[in-house]
């Protein structure tokens, strides 16, 4: 059985950071390329970050430069740490093992001003 659970979402102002966790079991964790998905109220869900097993990381040109997304692969975790977060950055934050239905539940981000 898959699983993902995410954490570390929360209330913050515009400017300070968060780190998002995603722990996940289930799957063969170092061989698989992880992901960060956020949606926002009223929209659709959108790529953030995705990060190969041992490759470079790709971001969204929203978030290029703020936020960093990395992976433990001893502790099946893959994380996204958010800097100078924006009020525009509010949504529930999804991990997801790319290219695959397995998504977690999501986490609340929410960027006041």
């Amino acid at each position: 059985q898959v699983q993902l659970m995410e954490s570390g979402g929360g209330l913050v102002q515009a400017g300070e950071s968060l780190r998002l966790t995603c722990v996940v079991s289930g799957v063969i964790f170092d061989r698989n390329v992880m992901a960060w998905y956020r949606q926002a109220p009223g929209r659709q869900r959108d790529f953030v970050a995705v990060i190969p097993p041992g490759g470079k990381a790709t971001y969204a040109r929203s978030v290029k430069g703020r936020f960093a997304i990395s992976r433990d692969n001893a502790k099946n975790t893959v994380y996204l740490q958010m800097n100078s977060l924006k009020p525009e950055d509010t949504a529930v934050y999804y991990c997801r093992v790319s290219g695959t239905d397995y998504w977690g539940q999501g986490t609340l981000v929410t960027v006041s001003t």
